[in-house]
This record gives structure tokens, sequence and C-alpha cells, in this order.
């Protein structure tokens, strides 16, 4: 089981872990070496995540996942696997934690008799400065 929270695991089955070749610096070990780790999870099929993290999960991440409901997290930062494998692991973590924050609920308030007051007496001023652009029509007919 993978702790996310004190209330919140993930069954390590869900996740999938593959190793693939890494970009950039390597040395002699560049083209032979994967150390870069791609993590998957099926977010939509997902039944360790409790409904309400997985429906904010859905829609928080909608841009990212794939049309069968994955997430693609790539861990390339370092160059070992193990640090890579942590690395995906905790962005992973870090995503779930967020979902698994509730959003406050908005109260609808009004605006204060002086906020109206204060509105209106900018309208007007902003209306004596327009009227004071304006050219002068002369008669010349």
């Amino acid at each position: 089981m993978f702790k996310i929270t004190s209330n919140i695991t993930l069954n390590e089955s869900e996740i999938d872990i593959t190793f693939v070749r890494s970009p950039g610096p390597g040395g002699q070990n560049v083209n032979k070496v994967a150390t870069a780790v791609q993590l998957r999870i099926n977010i939509k099929q997902s039944t360790s995540l409790p409904e309400p993290v997985r429906m904010r999960l859905l829609t928080l991440l909608e841009s990212r996942l794939t049309s069968q409901g994955e997430l693609i997290i790539k861990a390339k930062r370092h160059r070992t696997q193990e640090r890579n494998k942590q690395d995906a692991l905790e962005r992973l973590r870090q995503i779930i934690r967020h979902a698994a924050i509730v959003p406050k609920q908005r109260r609808a308030t009004k605006p204060t008799l002086a906020s109206r007051q204060r509105r209106l007496n900018k309208k007007k001023q902003q209306a004596k400065t327009k009227s004071l652009r304006k050219t002068q029509l002369k008669d010349e007919y």
C-alpha cells in the first residue's frame, strides 16, 4: 500500500511503473541504461481512491489525462532509476494531496452601502471628466 495521507492509501497494483531511456546527459550509459521513470495510474477506474477525491482529480487533471483516464507522470531529473522512481511517486502523492483538500464554499455577499456610494461617486467623477473633454460645438449656421 502506498500511503498518501493519514486516511488515503493507494493499492500498489493500480500504479504501473516502467523505466525508459532518459534524454540528456549521461555519459557512456546514456544509450544503454533506462533511468527515466514513466508512472501510470488509471484515475477513472481506481478503486482505492475515495469517490470525492477521484472526482476532483478528474476535473483538476482533465487536460493531463489520456482518453482512458490514465495519468502519466514522467520523471527524468535524476541519473538513477531509484531517485527518479521516488520523484515520480512524490509528485503523484502531491497531486492527490492537492485534490484531497475540499474547496471552501463561497457565500454570496451584498455590497455595503459605503462601497455602493464610492462606486457611484467614481462613476459621476468619470462622467464629469469625460464631459470636460468634449469639444464645444459653436453655432456657425
